[in-house]
């Protein structure tokens, strides 16, 4: 007797499937990031943040089974196995999207995140140049983009492979659950490992890549003790690794990584961490005044001063060792980034204080640069003449 949790693929009409296309092809026309379905309740998008209900219909508990077996098949056993599963679903040639399906109290839920084919590049993400120089200048340790989970990391590290892969002739490894952004071959080779399909797991692959003749090795997630070890130790003996953390900012990521070990080992790890480290790239999604997203950077390099500060465990002095840096080594802070996003008008003040790491800081700088920009405003208006009346009126206001 078959098991409701056996499927024959014979069986299934894929007209939920079908419906499904409809909404996530509806959800890229106008701009979203993701769709979120489940058991007994509506469809949902997300557009430019926020969540909005796209369906008329609720979506039935056996509806709900039904779909997850359209879209997993004869792996639907993992699901019920598992209870969750992460896979990639094609839409058509211009998008596909990262899916997550998962059990809850009500049945089934999936959420579907879209993932273009194109390729981003650093210029169209409007990344800070910052960045392409360290693609263009790191030929081996370490490089980190954190931040929490929907706030672009991927694609920004896609846009950072996709110009390694068009300026260096490297052997780029991916090691991803499951693979997302698509690669061809063009100055680099590029081979794409799937956890699940191509590997067990991230410390495997890890550990494999190093016998595989790589330049560049990209670590989807270090999301546990054994693959944070495996990549350090692949940056120390000569690899460019790049990977992702869910840390705020580049304080939180070295206390991470530093707190993940005993603390028997944890000076030992300052020592390596400070030896292989090269960049800390963190970001938070801010909302733009045209009502579109944009991230806004913390970027940390290291230079003598950021290797004394991570094997002396003074991490509270990270925030200003980054900004002191700004001229110098191109390094900025998210205030700093934020100040300048709302200089020229991309934000407002409201979205720059609601992200900034300094609030009250980041206020006063604010009010200092509309003072100056006032400034230089009255001093414009005074050469060209005539002015009294402004300058009365300043004086008065006074």
């Amino acid at each position: 007797m078959q098991s409701f949790y056996d499927v024959d693929v014979s069986k299934l009409d894929f007209r939920l499937r079908d419906e499904l296309n409809g909404y996530l092809l509806d959800l890229v026309k106008r701009g979203g990031s993701d769709l979120h379905v489940k058991s007994n309740s509506h469809i949902r998008g997300r557009f430019n943040g926020e969540m909005q209900i796209m369906s008329d219909k609720i979506l039935s508990r056996e509806d709900g089974l039904v779909l997850a077996k359209e879209l997993l098949r004869t792996n639907f056993k993992e699901l019920v196995e598992h209870r969750s599963v992460d896979f990639t679903h094609k839409l058509n040639d211009d998008y596909r999207f990262r899916v997550n399906i998962f059990f809850q109290m009500d049945g089934v839920s999936a959420v579907f995140r879209t993932i273009p084919t194109k390729l981003p590049t650093i210029e169209e993400l409007k990344l800070p140049q910052i960045i392409r120089k360290i693609c263009d200048n790191s030929h081996r340790g370490i490089i980190l983009v954190t931040g929490p989970t929907g706030s672009g990391k991927t694609t920004t590290l896609a846009s950072m492979i996709n110009h390694i892969n068009k300026t260096k002739k490297r052997h780029i490894i991916t090691i991803e659950d499951p693979i997302e952004y698509v690669y061809s071959d063009e100055q680099c080779l590029i081979n794409q490992r799937s956890i699940g399909q191509d590997a067990l797991k991230f410390s495997d692959a890890l550990r494999a890549a190093l016998r595989e003749d790589p330049d560049v090795i990209f670590v989807g997630e270090m999301r546990d003790l054994e693959t944070i070890e495996t990549a350090l130790h692949a940056a120390e003996t000569g690899h460019l690794v790049l990977s992702t953390l869910h840390t705020l900012d580049a304080k939180e990521t070295i206390g991470r990584i530093v707190g993940m070990f005993a603390k028997e080992e944890q000076n030992r790890v300052k020592m390596t961490l400070a030896s292989v480290l090269t960049a800390i790239i963190s970001q938070r999604l801010v909302r733009t005044k045209d009502n579109k997203r944009r991230a806004a950077v913390e970027v940390l390099i290291k230079n003598i001063r950021i290797r004394d500060i991570i094997t002396s465990g003074r991490e509270d002095e990270i925030f200003s060792a980054i900004a002191d840096s700004k001229n110098t080594y191109g390094m900025q802070t998210f205030d700093q980034h934020l100040l300048e996003l709302y200089d020229e008008g991309t934000i407002d003040k409201d979205e720059a204080l609601e992200k900034a790491s300094r609030p009250n800081d980041l206020e006063i700088k604010i009010k200092n640069a509309n003072l100056a920009k006032s400034d230089l405003e009255i001093g414009t208006r005074r050469d060209n003449k005539p002015v009294e009346g402004i300058i009365a009126l300043k004086t008065l206001e006074d």
